[in-house]
């Protein structure tokens, strides 16, 4: 019986399309409990080393800043090399980088093995969005990014509330080791899973001559460079994602604390609220994605429209949630509404970075993007936010 061939654009079958996704939705989940676990663990980590905020943000921000530092040429790499192959690598080593937190004696320590972590995770955004792309048919792609991306805050509200009840019954050493493991069984898996064929970074050429069809030649360097820098859509995308980020990583390593210190919440109950604002963006993602890919279909510039309104939305929802009485349940609603809309934005600007450009170029694409949200997002806005805190007393 004659092998049958994957649906209309689909990489693979259905069946087996969805189980590679799978593994990328856990690598991601994973992923973020082993980046936001030291959030939780705060509190401890100040009693044992006196710590300050500012430096607590800074054990956040150090997986950003290494993320920075080695997404494009790692990009580079998914992109020529092989996908399966460089992510499988990746997690296996940002699993064992928190492993090794465990082991530290000092915040020097610490934050170095922070930053492996970031190292290993460097690249796996881009070569996860750039697999998905294949995947699954284009008028699917922000949808599926949702789906992907919704795992992003169940894993920061999974890995806040864990890394708090493991540490307050055994210890914060403990949080890291056990963590890290799964996250080390589901990188082994994906070794495994099938790749898509590297695609040759080359365009179509209309011959004029009678009698030749059309021709392909190489990309050259500049029309690779004007690609990134001469695209509208893509640079404000890139920046856009940026103060979107600044905004969403301080608040996720801060709400805690803001539970804690200003409303006086125990701690696991400080963390419990804080990880209930994160869930909720689990709806935010996929719905924000499936409503751009049907507004689409009506307006082509949907996917550009939606992440606007979202971060105008954000806004809105979260100065007026701060300016409300604190401990009431009506600012605890308009927290978790800030919480949908604060992830909506996501698959939209996502899919984005992958519409506007060259198949082969999609990690590096993505790549980017993750270099500009980080330098100018995730990894300032917990410095900056700490910072702060320390100064002015805000927390």
């Amino acid at each position: 019986m004659a092998k049958q061939p994957p649906p209309e654009g689909y990489l693979f079958s259905k069946a087996y399309t969805h189980y590679v996704f799978l593994l990328l939705w856990l690598l991601y989940f994973f992923d973020y409990i082993d980046r936001m676990v030291v959030v939780s663990l705060f509190p401890f980590l100040k009693a044992d080393w006196g710590l300050t905020d500012a430096q607590c943000g800074a054990m956040v921000s150090a997986v950003y800043w290494a993320i920075i530092l080695f997404s494009f040429p790692i990009s580079i790499l998914i992109d020529r090399w092989s996908r399966k192959k460089s992510i499988g690598i990746m997690a296996v080593l940002w699993s064992m980088a928190t492993a090794a937190c465990a082991f530290t004696r000092n915040f020097g320590q610490l934050f170095a093995a922070r930053a492996a972590i970031g190292i290993g995770e460097a690249g796996y955004a881009p070569g996860g969005t750039a697999m998905i792309s294949a995947l699954f048919p284009e008028k699917r792609r922000a949808f599926m990014v949702g789906i992907w991306n919704a795992s992003i805050p169940l894993g920061m509200a999974v890995g806040i509330v864990i890394g708090g009840v493991i540490a307050s019954r055994w210890g914060w050493r403990h949080a890291f080791g056990i963590v890290a493991l799964p996250g080390l069984i589901v990188a082994l898996l994906f070794l495994f899973v099938r790749d898509y064929k590297t695609v040759s970074l080359e365009k179509t050429v209309d011959r004029e001559l009678r009698g030749h069809l059309a021709a392909r030649c190489p990309l050259s360097k500049m029309e690779i460079v004007r690609t990134f820098a001469a695209t509208p859509s893509l640079l404000l995308t890139y920046f856009g994602f940026a103060g979107m980020m600044f905004t969403s990583i301080s608040m996720s390593t801060f709400l805690p604390t803001y539970f804690q210190r200003v409303q006086g919440f125990p701690l696991q109950k400080a963390t419990l609220m804080a990880s209930g604002i994160m869930l909720t963006a689990i709806i935010g993602s996929p719905l924000g994605g499936w409503i751009a890919d049907a507004w689409m279909k009506k307006r082509i510039q949907a996917r550009l429209l939606l992440p606007s309104i979202s971060a105008l939305l954000t806004a809105v929802l979260f100065l007026t949630g701060f300016y409300l009485p604190t401990g009431g349940m009506v600012q605890y609603g308009i927290f978790l509404l800030a919480g949908i809309a604060s992830i909506a934005w996501a698959s939209s600007a996502i899919a984005v970075t992958q519409d506007v450009v060259h198949p082969g170029l999609r990690a590096v694409s993505y790549a980017l993007c993750v270099i500009t949200q980080n330098l100018l997002g995730s990894a300032l806005g917990p410095i900056v936010t700490g910072a702060f805190s320390d100064r002015y007393g805000i927390l």
